[in-house]
């Protein structure tokens, strides 16, 4: 396992990896017991991983319980990472949801007791709730940040213009900064190739990317069975719903069939590379059932794809920008001179 900052803003070294605990635990009625949650969270240990991911909302608390007794003999060689937006409970309560001063300060506290710890690395805000200025979010952020009891604050599944003004915002401020994102991306999801990859590498913000097998139809299995996420977890998933789907899962099986590795560590090996050509650390979220599946993201950390593997696997992938990017780019000759070849663009994107 190799590690890196979280970011260009921040110094908190984290593994390549973020272990996704979405699964510790078995109150949504489907999941991990703690016995083999507490063997996927070792052999990650083991591995050499030290970030984990957890919310107040997954398994409706249990996943945060879980993960602060497997942290307690060592707390402070973890990096923990923790959302809140949705609340805890299986109804939802209109003072115990959203992102209001108000309910991040509850769900931190009641985080806090949970985790059984005074501090939280990283803490996320993990939706939008289309009601909370953003001026009300940053200052209560700030405030733990003053307080000590949390690290470090991020943003979860907000859009790039959100984002962008929020980090923005922070600066001119002298708020505690907006340090990442936390996104969907995987081979058949890369609409954050738009916007919030860019802004992210642009920013100097980490990135932490979630689903990187697509809900597991990267793996293939969903062509031999229904079993799993697909049909007892509401979450988000992908099925082969378009012609490129199909090429991708296509181009995974047969370099799969060449390197000897499985799918879904064809699907990692690709995101891996992504990161290392990235300006600023992508960390993808692992997130396994059981511990077969992590030995799985394991090995994948010793699969190398060839230079004309990976380009398949982004060509096959690749998804129409949109505007302004198709336009810009057909006039960028024109704007560098009359040969954009003969322009070294800066290491870091402009902002």
């Amino acid at each position: 396992m190799h590690y890196t900052t979280f970011g260009r803003r921040t110094g908190l070294r984290v593994s390549e990896y973020a272990l996704g605990t979405g699964n510790f635990g078995t109150g949504w009625g489907a999941g991990a017991e703690p016995d083999e949650s507490r063997r996927m969270f070792d052999r990650f240990a083991e591995a050499g991983g030290t970030f984990l991911d957890t919310a107040d909302g997954y398994q409706f608390g249990e996943s945060e319980e879980l993960v602060g007794k497997f942290v307690a003999a060592d707390r402070d060689h973890f990096v923990l990472a923790t959302k809140f937006t949705n609340g805890a409970t299986p109804q939802p309560d209109i003072s115990r949801t959203g992102n209001s001063r108000k309910n991040m300060v509850a769900s931190l506290e009641a985080s806090l007791k949970r985790l059984g710890t005074d501090y939280i690395d990283l803490y996320w805000v993990h939706f939008p709730d289309d009601l909370t200025p953003m001026e009300e979010i940053l200052r209560g952020l700030d405030d733990l940040v003053r307080s000590g009891k949390i690290l470090h604050a991020a943003l979860s599944n907000f859009p790039a213009w959100r984002v962008s003004r929020a980090a923005t915002l922070a600066d001119l401020k002298n708020w505690a900064p907006v340090t990442g994102i936390q996104i969907e991306y995987s081979l058949v999801e890369r609409t954050a190739d738009r916007e919030l990859l860019p802004m992210a590498e642009s920013l100097g913000l980490g990135a932490a990317l979630w689903s990187p097998l697509g809900g597991g139809l990267l793996t293939g299995k969903y062509r031999r069975s229904t079993e799993g996420r697909l049909t007892d977890l509401k979450a988000v998933i992908h099925t082969e719903s378009t012609e490129q789907k199909t090429a991708v899962v296509d181009t995974v099986l047969a370099i799969a069939e060449e390197t000897g590795a499985t799918p879904a560590q064809v699907s990692v090996a690709w995101l891996r590379e992504r990161a290392v050509q990235a300006s600023t650390s992508f960390i993808p979220i692992i997130g396994p059932r059981n511990l077969t599946q992590l030995d799985d993201y394991v090995g994948a950390l010793d699969v190398q794809l060839t230079s004309k593997q990976f380009a398949r696997l982004s060509d096959v992938s690749a998804i129409p920008l949109g505007v302004p990017h198709e336009a810009t780019a057909g006039v960028r000759d024109a704007v560098q001179g009359g040969d954009a070849n003969r322009v070294l663009p800066p290491a870091t994107p402009v902002a």
